[in-house]
């Protein structure tokens, strides 16, 4: 066992685990943050999505000794003070989730791509939500999603500016 420190969530641990334990075992099983879902064990269909800083990874196939001191947030870690963030609020607006198994990597997957991509076309979506697999297809729903959470995130930009300049 190795010991590691991580800031999941704004919330820094120590803990002491394999170097080879995945990062999602370690969110699940060491820290109980379950919103992250096992799905293939292999990186392939995007439920384990998490950001290692501000990029989208695959939490079931990174290992905890790489992420060590490193921030990671998950789904319980989007919204902040106890406000949804954008992407959150227009899935519920949207109503795209039908099982949800697979929707916190989605989410995840969609505020990453909002993060360098305020305004994305409906090819930036697809290419930035390829390989998050959703059984029960609701691609259209969530591409509408991510649209309608570019808006709010841009207008919410603009209303900060002009506090700012207020």
């Amino acid at each position: 066992m190795s010991r590691y420190k991580i800031s999941v969530n704004g919330t820094d641990h120590e803990i002491d685990v394999e170097p080879d334990m995945p990062l999602l075992w370690v969110l699940r099983d060491v820290l109980g943050l379950i919103g992250t879902k096992f799905g293939c064990g292999i990186a392939q269909c995007g439920a384990c999505t998490v950001h290692v800083g501000d990029v989208p990874m695959r939490s079931c196939s990174v290992r905890v000794a790489d992420v060590s001191g490193q921030s990671v947030r998950t789904i319980e870690g989007l919204a902040e003070n106890a406000q949804l963030h954008p992407v959150q609020q227009t899935w519920i607006e949207q109503d795209v989730a039908q099982c949800g198994y697979c929707q916190s990597g989605q989410i995840m997957s969609a505020a990453a791509l909002l993060l360098r991509n305020p305004n994305p076309t409906d090819e930036d979506i697809n290419t930035a939500m390829v390989g998050n697999y959703c059984r029960c297809g609701t691609y259209n729903r969530i591409r509408l999603a991510i649209h309608s959470a570019a808006r709010l995130l841009n207008a919410q930009a603009v209303n900060a500016a002009q506090e700012v300049q207020a």
